[in-house]
């Protein structure tokens, strides 16, 4: 996990730029760099990941050509070989470093051949100008916005843009910016035709495909640790790695002090695979103190996320003040691809496959920011299996009429791939999936809303919402959340595109609270 950020123009001097670059200082505590060119500046701060010593340092350089990467390149070690094969000398054990050969070679084609979590900004010496890119998914940020003088900033985070220009956006995932447009160069999820593959094949290429999206992700020269919330999705990604590995692997749960509905379920998946497991106990006081900078780190206003927020903050924190991981496995983006508990009341597959597209396209403003913002906060990289490009592209691509819950189980098709393998207790691969943040205790939740009614009598929370005419509070709880937003952020809320909500549309799912406790489907889950 590092920090980068671009500028195409050189109106400010390095002095004026560092303050902006160094808010985020916790992606790259271990070495920065800030770097002229002909006509801006290039910044990185650098974890160290892949490739320890100050070889791997970046900007990385290439006849004049520069590159600054926050990312990792999967498969990095065959394109090596081939680079080399035609004539290219490599001075580190960075995956980053194949980056400007790449780019000689394809040019902006090199985009859609990357199996990789990435943002990027690269100066063509050329041109003299700047390119930008972000992977499919979005996995890793990027924003960008224009200075007083026109030219455009791009960085890692919108907090660095924060008083550098008026209006932050967010980097279109699966985009590259080169000759002053957008451009797409991958969309995961537009499919014109769905797989014919029935469904024992499909669970098949679901287990084949998610093992290989976890083996990959297990390549790291810094220490590995993992999340555990002893639900499904984290669960599989923490038994596959550790039958990969071969040897113990240390996992991390967290729950609030009085109802920690998972930390049960964590401990048992812990014991069953023979994991070095440590748990997290917050307390109210804890998740309250905790909330401005949970707002301040993640720049989001969004119900959901910052409930979710709250224990993956606190659990990350802990780690990273008495451990040396320095990478997290994780297991977001299952949800957005085999569902929720609301997408069971789907009025059809096509209404499934409708919903998961757009959840998996809103991702970085939502799930994948949570995973990013909490992690890296704390000085750690986060990886995401469930995001392999590869895997999901197939899952997209099934027959929507397979994924829908006819099956009296959710997720049943992820289950099902699993049901043979023995990775995981019984009854933790068939339980009833507990929204996260419900799951660190429904307390979490509660503790937050009961803050928020104390803090605004019904004609102040008629009052103050009143004067946000886009997302507008429509709780006292989203009210506060956007009142610590609009304290960091100040006017930049259209950086997120909405409320994460259920879709109200669908009969069952017309609720104001995003939790799957409100829905008449939850019945036991997290219990």
């Amino acid at each position: 996990m590092c920090a980068i950020m671009g500028f195409t123009k050189k109106s400010r001097t390095r002095e004026e730029i560092l303050p902006y670059f160094d808010q985020t200082l916790s992606r790259g505590p271990d070495m920065s760099s800030v770097v002229e060119t002909p006509s801006g500046w290039l910044c990185f701060h650098r974890l160290a990941i892949m490739g320890l010593d100050e070889s791997g340092m970046q900007p990385f350089s290439l006849d004049g050509d520069m590159v600054v990467c926050n990312g990792e390149l999967y498969g990095w070690r065959e394109l090596r070989t081939e680079l080399e094969g035609k004539g290219y000398t490599f001075q580190s054990g960075s995956d980053c470093e194949l980056l400007l050969p790449l780019y000689r070679e394809y040019g902006l084609d090199m985009f859609s051949m990357l199996d990789a979590e990435f943002a990027l900004i690269l100066y063509d010496s050329r041109t003299d100008s700047l390119v930008a890119a972000r992977d499919p998914i979005g996995i890793r940020p990027l924003f960008y916005g224009y200075d007083y003088d026109g030219g455009m900033v791009f960085a890692s985070e919108a907090k660095n843009l924060i008083g550098l220009c008026k209006e932050v956006f967010p980097f279109p995932p699966g985009h590259y910016y080169a000759g002053g447009e957008f451009v797409r160069y991958a969309d995961l999820t537009t499919v014109d035709v769905y797989r014919k593959d029935d469904l024992e094949t499909v669970c098949q290429n679901i287990r084949t495909k998610l093992i290989a999206g976890v083996e990959k992700r297990l390549d790291a020269d810094a220490p590995l640790g993992f999340l555990l919330s002893g639900g499904l999705d984290s669960s599989l990604v923490c038994a596959i790695a550790s039958k990969i590995l071969g040897k113990k692997i240390r996992t991390f749960a967290i729950g609030m002090d009085g109802d920690a509905i998972d930390l049960k379920y964590a401990r048992e998946v812990a014991e069953y695979i023979g994991s070095d497991h440590a748990e997290v106990i917050i307390t109210k006081e804890d998740v309250l103190k905790a909330l401005p900078e949970v707002v301040a780190a993640l720049g989001t206003y969004d119900i959901t996320t910052i409930r979710a927020s709250m224990g993956m903050y606190l659990v990350c924190k802990a780690i990273h003040e008495h451990t040396d991981v320095r990478v997290l496995l994780t297991g977001e983006i299952s949800d957005e691809l085999f569902g929720y508990k609301y997408t069971d009341f789907a009025p059809s597959p096509a209404a499934f496959q409708e919903e998961a597209k757009k959840r998996v396209d809103e991702l970085y403003m939502y799930d994948v920011l949570r995973a990013d913002r909490c992690i890296s906060a704390h000085s750690i990289e986060a990886r995401v299996p469930f995001g392999d490009l590869d895997f999901v592209k197939y899952v997209m691509g099934v027959d929507p009429a397979l994924k829908v819950n006819t099956y009296g189980k959710g997720k049943y098709l992820l289950r099902h791939a699993f049901e043979g393998d023995r990775l995981l207790p019984e009854d933790i691969l068939w339980r009833e999936k507990a929204a996260f943040s419900d799951a660190v205790g429904h307390s979490l939740v509660d503790d937050l809303k009961e803050y928020a009614e104390s803090k605004y009598t019904d004609q102040e929370f008629r009052q103050l919402s009143s004067k946000y005419d886009f997302a507008t509070p429509f709780t006292k709880e989203s009210l506060l959340y956007r009142e610590l937003f609009e304290a960091y952020y100040p006017g930049q809320a259209k950086m997120v595109k909405d409320f994460w909500m259920p879709n109200r549309s669908w009969e069952g799912c017309d609720v104001d609270d995003p939790s799957a406790r409100v829905l008449a489907n939850y019945g036991a889950s997290g219990f």
